[in-house]
């Protein structure tokens, strides 16, 4: 063995020592293998989200109008709310089921740019449809707006926290 090789071994055997121990070996999946990894994966649906940030924007706003018998704040929850879903869906639609997304399906960086695509087009509508409200909602109120927006929003951080759940307890 040369000198220079015997430093290596011994460089390399040090670092060994200092992680822990060797890294092993990479060792690719079968078919059979990877069908039943991505059986215990959970399965995530775009609709399903948006679904449930529809449920809970309608119970939000009917939870508004009980606490203030308003309905002018009811309908500022529920538009914000709106803000947030109608948008989703239009992006969970072009992303799943329109022509585009249908031809872009085997091309990794065309959907990529399919995706930001979709969502410049949901960031549009989100700042149009804010910008639109006082003349769409009688009576704004702001606040309630706003609170619809923001707890709407936060069904996406639920949907990951459920996912990041699921996908700990299989493993």
């Amino acid at each position: 063995m040369s000198t220079m090789q015997h430093v290596e071994s011994e460089h390399h055997s040090q670092a060994d020592e200092e992680d822990g121990a060797q890294e092993p070996e990479f060792k690719p999946l079968t078919r059979e293998e990877a069908q039943q990894w991505r059986a215990r994966q959970p399965h995530f649906s775009l609709w399903h989200l948006v679904v449930v940030q529809l449920l809970v924007g309608l119970s939000a706003s009917a939870l508004a109008w009980l606490l203030t018998q308003s309905a002018s704040v009811a309908w500022s929850v529920l538009y914000g709310a709106a803000a947030v879903v109608i948008p989703s869906a239009l992006m969970a639609y072009g992303l799943t089921s329109s022509a585009l997304s249908r031809l872009l399906a085997g091309y990794a960086q065309a959907a990529f740019a399919g995706f930001f695509l979709w969502e410049g087009v949901k960031i549009l509508l989100v700042v149009a449809m804010l910008w639109s409200a006082p003349w769409i909602v009688p009576k704004l109120n702001w606040l309630g707006l706003l609170a619809g927006l923001v707890l709407v929003l936060k069904v996406y951080w639920f949907g990951f926290w459920i996912q990041t759940r699921r996908a700990n307890l299989n493993g």
